[in-house]
């Protein structure tokens, strides 16, 4: 069995998410530390601990959807399944966090491109995979090779609503991709708003959720290593109260 790392780390980085939108993470080493240490040991001088040394420890301020992590339905709107009210991250069942994994292999589509059903149906085809209820579906896009750059977050193609739907009306519940976000790049889907006129585009996977409740995951690394299929993934989120999305550690799991 190998295990392969799905997950982007957190950090301090302009280039995972737009501006103003990253997280930020102050780090205090041993040295800083000692006194924080003490002061619950009264007493205690600095020359008694091991090197004269606290703790490391980092105070962090982020969103949920810094990092990688996994999307409740109710980031893409307050009703899902035709009404229902949509779940938050804490109510996500476990059940769907571990599944057969699938890879659709999206990299050769260009930035800003809005996959569609029938691109979801031509590559189950051409990898001949079966789609079944609770499959985890991985989008592989460009986007994935320019982690870290200036161009990452407009970088990809994203899954339209029709695409979305083909996956989640066969029972789909969790997908993910290795770009900033499911849907296009808003740069490309502005200009297409502006052009058209037509505000339904605007996030047009993500409302997909209101016909069908699913979660997927964001920020996703190394889907270029997997296979097509044959893996299974595991994705648990991170409790949060009442939340819109929670941190995950994904991983898939292929079986030698």
């Amino acid at each position: 069995m190998r295990l392969v790392d799905l997950a982007r780390p957190l950090e301090n980085t302009e280039y995972a998410d737009p501006p103003g939108l990253g997280p930020r993470i102050d780090y205090f080493g041993h040295e800083q530390t000692a006194d924080q240490l003490l002061s619950f040991f009264p007493g205690v001088t600095r020359d008694q601990l091991p090197g004269g040394e606290g703790w490391a420890v980092e105070q962090v301020s982020i969103s949920t959807h810094n990092g990688t992590h996994i999307d409740a339905p109710y980031h893409y709107h307050s009703t899902m399944d035709g009404g229902q009210r949509a779940i938050t991250i804490d109510e996500v069942p476990l059940e769907w966090c571990w599944g057969r994994g699938v890879k659709l292999d999206f990299r050769h589509f260009e930035n800003g491109y809005v996959a569609t059903a029938a691109d979801v149906e031509a590559e189950l085809k051409r990898i001949g995979h079966d789609l079944k209820e609770r499959d985890i579906v991985l989008v592989n896009t460009a986007a994935g090779d320019r982690y870290g750059e200036t161009d990452y977050v407009g970088t990809g193609c994203g899954m339209g609503r029709d695409a979305t739907l083909y996956l989640t009306d066969r029972g789909v519940k969790v997908t993910g991709t290795d770009a900033w976000s499911w849907d296009a790049p808003f740069t490309y889907t502005a200009q297409k708003v502006a052009e058209t006129g037509d505000a339904s585009l605007i996030w047009e996977g993500h409302r997909a959720g209101m016909v069908h409740g699913y979660c997927h995951m964001e920020k996703l690394a190394n889907l270029e290593t997997l296979p097509s299929s044959g893996f299974e993934v595991i994705c648990f989120p991170v409790k949060i109260k009442a939340a819109s999305a929670g941190w995950c550690r994904p991983v898939a799991v292929l079986k030698d």
